[in-house]
């Protein structure tokens, strides 16, 4: 099997941010992920990144809030996108 996409988003705000999510199923784990996603999320004003997740390689499930990177738990997809947009909606409120 080949990566196969499951949903890409992308929207730019009213402010000139940028919103993009990408989700593929892959037919192995993303080492050290142990579920069958790769994914990034991304929220940036002004080429900068605000909010970010993914599953980079070596790294595994993690995200970029307030400059910070810390852990991710991934549960599933559908929790991924509610985590990303309260990430987004917080940063926006400047939270």
């Amino acid at each position: 099997m080949k990566a196969a996409l499951i949903t890409r988003f992308r929207d730019v705000t009213p402010d000139g941010g940028v919103i993009e999510l990408v989700v593929w199923r892959v037919p192995q784990p993303v080492p050290p992920s142990a579920h069958d996603f790769k994914y990034r999320a991304a929220y940036a004003v002004n080429g900068v990144r605000v909010v970010g997740f993914d599953n980079e390689r070596g790294k595994g499930d993690h995200c970029h809030v307030g400059g910070h990177e810390r852990a991710y738990k991934f549960v599933s997809v559908e929790q991924l996108v509610e985590d990303f947009i309260a990430a987004v909606d917080a940063a926006r409120r400047g939270q």
